[in-house]
């Protein structure tokens, strides 16, 4: 045979790579197409997991106490409706009782913006002011038709929201009660021959899970714990509710509770002025580096096994993906995927043979 027709190995080599690659990619994309397309049954069922994934061993430790499961269940998805609901009800009203003095404040600093813009450097005159009042009010008046189609948006995804609540509550309460059947069933659609493989993946995965939905948990109390105080110290309203929206907002790591922190700062420049919203913005920051430096390396790092830039990757990822919510399930995901391909590196790799240690010579 002529070898000036052979094809070298390393281009042979490239090939097979290359369209393994690709058929992967086209899997993935199809598989994205798929769960954004059924996002409103799926995106709850994320929710579910993580839910079932932090309230688990509650059930399991109150079964072991002769609990039977199914009430044990039920006592833990109540608890966790009445710490929600809780929260949203002390934010509520801590907004109906100091909403009122933050609209002064609110319209003081617009007076102030007003007066800077006369008669600071920018020098602006009354007449150009008013011209660019007047076009505001021009451009709302004018858009009739897109505040009704965006109120029929809003209405839309009123609705999608609370579907989509009861989809979470329903699939968590029988993730809990019952996901030991459950996943044996999703098990049993596999090969025969690859359901062993599958069962161990999907626990370490669930391992994976679990350990990250605590860790977040431990970091995102202590970002709003530490906002918080910061906010009460300086005399910064509505102190609650920025305690619970960076509660909230730190389940998106690395930026989520700073991007929320930002919150507490705009407050502070709205309520107190620049001074305060400054010494606001530092507690913001020293609360990230406590995060970053210690927090993070140690639950992270040792709880997850996964690195920042991982971590910052699968954010933007999720992003560009599904927006907040894929932010928010990126990192999760990135855990569990990183734990199964380790279990399954670990199981590819031949056991070596035991030897014997050489011991003495014989005399």
């Amino acid at each position: 045979m002529d070898e000036r027709h052979e094809v070298p190995i390393g281009m042979d080599i490239a090939a097979a790579w290359s369209w393994r690659l690709l058929v992967i990619a086209a899997a993935g994309a199809v598989g994205i197409w798929l769960l954004r397309l059924f996002s409103e049954v799926t995106v709850p069922i994320a929710i579910a997991l993580l839910g079932t994934a932090l309230a688990v061993n509650v059930v399991d430790f109150l079964e072991r106490h002769k609990v039977p499961r199914l009430l044990a269940t039920f006592v833990v998805v109540i608890s966790m409706l009445l710490v929600f609901f809780g929260m949203l009800g002390l934010v509520g009203q801590q907004l109906s009782t100091q909403v009122t003095d933050l609209k002064a404040n609110v319209v003081q600093g617009i007076t102030q913006v007003q007066d800077w813009l006369t008669a600071g450097p920018l020098n602006i005159s009354d007449s150009q002011l008013q011209q660019w009042v007047d076009q505001a009010k021009s451009t709302i008046s004018s858009s009739d038709t897109s505040v009704v189609s965006r109120i029929g948006a809003v209405d839309t995804t009123v609705t999608h929201i609370v579907a989509g609540f009861f989809i979470a509550l329903f699939s968590a309460f029988f993730f809990l009660y019952e996901g030991d059947r459950i996943w044996g069933w999703v098990v049993s659609l596999f090969p025969r021959a690859a359901r062993e493989r599958v069962d161990s993946s999907g626990h370490v995965a669930w391992r994976s899970l679990t350990a990250f939905v605590r860790a977040t948990v431990i970091v995102a109390l202590t970002d709003a714990i530490g906002i918080a105080f910061a906010a009460w110290v300086l005399g910064v309203p509505l102190t609650l509710a920025i305690g619970v929206l960076v509660f909230l907002g730190a389940f998106v790591l690395v930026i989520g509770a700073f991007l929320s922190g930002l919150v507490a700062v705009l407050v502070a420049l709205v309520a107190q002025g620049p001074w305060t919203a400054l010494f606001m913005l530092v507690a913001v920051v020293a609360v990230q580096q406590l995060e970053a430096h210690v927090l993070q390396p140690f639950l992270m790092g040792r709880l997850v096994a996964v690195h920042p830039l991982a971590i910052i990757i699968a954010i933007a990822a999720g992003v560009i993906v599904a927006g907040i919510v894929g932010a928010l399930i990126a990192v999760p995901l990135a855990a569990c995927l990183n734990g199964v391909v380790r279990h399954l590196s670990d199981l590819s790799q031949p056991s070596l043979p035991f030897v014997d240690p050489p011991g003495p010579e014989p005399a």
